[in-house]
């Protein structure tokens, strides 16, 4: 989206915050706007500096706090935003420091919260939400600063709103494990810190679309065994265009017009987030690209590669990416197809017209989609659910709309269910009702002359 369109829509978003917090911004003076800028940029509240190992934390722990006005596209309003430092783990297991951002409901007692999870997409931290909220105006960070008008409706029903940085620090884009981790220990974080207002009663929803889904959906499949005590205040989890089983989203948006180059963002994400070369395997075409690509934002990428496939990225005896040992491990360890069924609520919504962004994709086993994530694995993903004993799953496929048109019915339809799950109502169930879709199992390896490639030359 245009800067100009970006800012006009910040200043409608600044101008309803306004309003919506009026009275919660009296508790308290703020920081100036200049010194809540100054901390977007450099800034050594990312880093633990403490003198114990950061192992030594148990998850959730509170290392930092501090507090600061919510930015727009760089522009100060009267909110206040409380940020924390907290010990989480990263994809590989390891410790790391994570950042999550509270904004508190003005009309709310810290007894319900929604941890809402942005779509921010990107291989650079410097666009992290966290960021954009402390003010920095680059261009990565205008995405989390439209979600901005997220934030009205959920504190004006009394929500505390949590807002992590999913990604990690080291921006690990579609590592999907990392960001369900970063999201739960988010929550633990908040509801160990006395400037929040919560604790260990506090109820949480949990709401993201795209990226922020991806992180949403991961939290609910690993809060029963990594965070069972959150899980256990989990209300439920509702998102859209949710990414399932990255080898079908790669050959679907492959030579699409829009959303071809967000896989060669993937790829370098992922490769991060495992200490994976894939470098070995690529073309020459494919090393330019990594390069160029290491640090960008989607807002980078939407429609400049129209036609990128993997074959144009891969060596010629790699055309085919499960040759390649180290994208068959990584893939299929990011399946959720393979991942736990949730023990919560679930309402799980899915776009169907991706012909209309540019995506024409329609290959045997994989199917259509919103053009960028594919409707059939969606589908295969909440009846396994279903089939596992989790009947409290909501599903609705819009047939005629894509990625970006289906997040229109969605958030009003999200915030409604979630708003029905705070009251204790019966959650709906779709289960029985929901069409077929692909097979979700993992990806094998590909045999050439008898025999499984596994090295590049």
């Amino acid at each position: 989206m245009h800067r100009t369109a970006i800012r006009q829509l910040a200043t409608a978003a600044i101008t309803a915050l306004a309003v919506t917090a009026a009275p919660a911004t009296t508790a308290a003076a703020a920081p100036s706007p200049s010194a809540s800028a100054s901390a977007a940029k450099n800034d050594p509240f990312y880093m633990y500096d403490g003198g114990r190992p950061l192992s030594s934390f148990a998850p959730g722990t509170v290392l930092k706090t501090r507090t600061l006005r919510y930015h727009i596209a760089g522009i100060p309003t009267p909110v206040k935003a409380i940020q924390l430092l907290y010990r989480t783990t990263d994809a590989q297991g390891r410790p790391s420091a994570g950042v999550t951002s509270v904004v508190r409901s003005p009309g709310g007692d810290g007894r319900k919260a929604v941890s809402y999870q942005s779509a921010y997409d990107s291989l650079s931290a410097a666009d992290g939400p966290s960021r954009a909220i402390a003010g920095d105006a680059g261009l990565g960070g205008l995405i989390p600063s439209g979600e901005s008008f997220v934030l009205v409706p959920l504190l004006l029903r009394g929500y505390d709103v949590v807002i992590p940085d999913t990604e990690g620090q080291n921006a690990d884009f579609a590592a999907g494990p990392e960001y369900g981790t970063t999201t739960l220990d988010s929550i633990r974080a908040v509801s160990r810190s006395p400037e929040t207002g919560m604790d260990a009663g506090t109820r949480f929803g949990l709401i993201g679309y795209s990226g922020g889904a991806i992180a949403t959906h991961w939290a609910a499949a690993l809060a029963p065994s990594y965070a069972p005590e959150v899980d256990r205040r989990l209300v439920g989890f509702a998102e859209g265009g949710l990414f399932v089983d990255p080898a079908h989203n790669l050959k679907y948006i492959g030579g699409s017009l829009v959303w071809a180059g967000v896989m060669p963002m993937a790829l370098i994400g992922v490769s991060r987030a495992y200490d994976i070369d894939l470098k070995p395997y690529m073309s020459s075409y494919g090393l330019e690209m990594y390069k160029k690509l290491e640090h960008a934002s989607i807002v980078d990428v939407l429609g400049r590669y129209p036609g990128l496939t993997w074959k144009k990225m891969a060596k010629p005896q790699y055309a085919d990416p499960n040759s390649v040992p180290e994208f068959l491990k990584a893939v299929n360890r990011l399946n959720l197809g393979s991942a736990a069924t949730p023990t919560v609520p679930g309402f799980i919504a899915q776009g169907n017209g991706g012909v209309e962004e540019g995506t024409f994709g329609n290959l045997p086993g994989i199917g259509t989609g919103d053009g960028v994530m594919v409707s059939g694995d969606v589908r295969s993903l909440a009846r396994q659910y279903c089939d596992n004993g989790n009947k409290s799953i909501k599903y609705r496929q819009y047939d005629l709309l894509g990625h970006f048109g289906s997040a229109v019915p969605w958030a009003p339809a999200a915030l409604g269910w979630l708003d029905d799950r705070f009251a204790g109502r019966t959650p709906p169930s779709d289960c029985g009702r929901i069409p077929a879709g692909n097979s979700l199992k993992p990806e094998k390896p590909a045999v050439s002359s008898g025999r499984t490639r596994t090295a590049a030359r």
